[in-house]
């Protein structure tokens, strides 16, 4: 008897915690935030991989299984942008892909 993991679960991005606003000084490599992100199936189908959208001055860094830190990857002008709307976006290794997604305000001081 073999048992196959159908693809039924989006991958789910939660906030563990932020640090808002960032300081416009704040330097690069700065964690602004937390997350944790998970699929609830096995296998391919849980195998997730994030990525920060639009491309914007934050990215994510693993840091263990599930947990990924939302850090700064350059500088900030406050004066050009006073605020960012990042989307992180979570895809899973299933055929098809399912995608989980959490927007997130990052306000700059």
């Amino acid at each position: 008897l073999e048992v196959l993991d159908v693809n039924d679960n989006a991958p789910e991005v939660r906030v563990t915690s932020l640090s808002v606003p960032v300081p416009e000084d704040a330097s690069v490599g700065t964690v602004v935030g937390v997350l944790s992100v998970w699929d609830r199936d096995s296998g391919a189908n849980g195998r997730v991989s994030c990525a920060v959208w639009p491309a914007s001055p934050f990215g994510l860094v693993a840091t263990f299984a599930g947990s990924y830190s939302l850090v700064l990857r350059e500088a900030l002008d406050r004066e050009r942008v006073s605020e960012y709307e990042v989307e992180v976006r979570a895809e899973d290794g299933g055929a098809p892909a399912l995608v989980g997604r959490l927007g997130l305000r990052v306000p700059v001081s």
